[in-house]
């Protein structure tokens, strides 16, 4: 029996990788999906994928890192479902020039908007409608570079994702008298597209090593699936096998 019949999800970052793989994993379980991300025409393909499986979808192509826009889609939500129940924050991006001694200001300043401001300015758009309806949850992608900052992210992602990770703590502290849990993940090295913008190619090998995007939607599906009594807060998943050399810049 799909566990999220009736319920409303918003996830961003949709139009590919884990984003993607969380938002059909979400409508599978009963869950009308709102999905944003910039490409207007691969939200609108999974949208009809989500169609597909017999429940609503709405197609909200957006920059997260633009706080009015967000507000326009957070309104554009509520007027076609009236209500959200869960927020899955996936949007990331990294740059190829990561590392201290070559990042540029506008590579920082892209970093940082789209990780850690655009993690805020969905939860600040949305939680106003869980706290009407007195629920909701919060699901944020990080990394474990917020964990455990390395040279493979560089200081812009990891300052961008452990900003995450106490943003995360904070909705916990200030919204769970309004019904409303936060989970953060925390996932090591996925095979998804934002792979291909590391400076050095990576090899099959090492690929077929890496995470895949349904793991960490599964861990999705399965934090929003608790009862409401339990908050999962944190989690981490990391490849069984680690690449041996994870402090280089691949």
């Amino acid at each position: 029996m799909a566990r999220l019949t009736g319920q409303v999800a918003v996830v961003t970052g949709a139009s590919s990788g884990v984003g993607r793989s969380a938002a059909l994993a979400l409508a599978k379980e009963g869950a009308n999906v709102a999905v944003v991300a910039r490409r207007k025409e691969l939200l609108d393909e999974l949208a009809g994928e989500i169609r597909g499986l017999g429940v609503e979808a709405l197609s909200c192509p957006t920059d997260i890192a633009d706080p009015v826009a967000v507000e326009s889609v957070a309104k554009m939500v509520v007027e076609r479902f009236a209500r959200v129940d869960i927020l899955v924050n996936n949007a990331g991006i990294t740059t190829p020039k990561r590392m201290l001694s070559d990042i540029t200001v506008e590579g920082w300043q892209l970093t940082i908007d789209v990780n850690l401001n655009g993690v805020f300015y969905c939860a600040r758009a949305f939680l106003p409608t869980m706290r009407a309806q007195n629920g909701g949850t919060i699901v944020t992608v990080a990394s474990f570079a917020g964990v455990r900052p390395s040279l493979l992210g560089g200081p812009a992602y990891s300052a961008a994702k452990t900003g995450v990770i106490s943003l995360n703590e904070s909705i916990n502290l200030a919204e769970r008298k309004n019904g409303i849990r936060a989970c953060v993940i925390c996932p090591g090295e996925i095979n998804t597209p934002i792979l291909k913008r590391r400076p050095v190619p990576l090899t099959d090998d090492e690929l077929a090593t890496m995470l895949l995007p349904e793991d960490v939607a599964d861990a999705i599906v399965y934090v929003v699936t608790q009862p409401q009594r339990a908050t999962v807060e944190q989690m981490i998943i990391r490849p069984t096998v680690l690449r041996a050399n994870y402090t280089r810049n691949r």
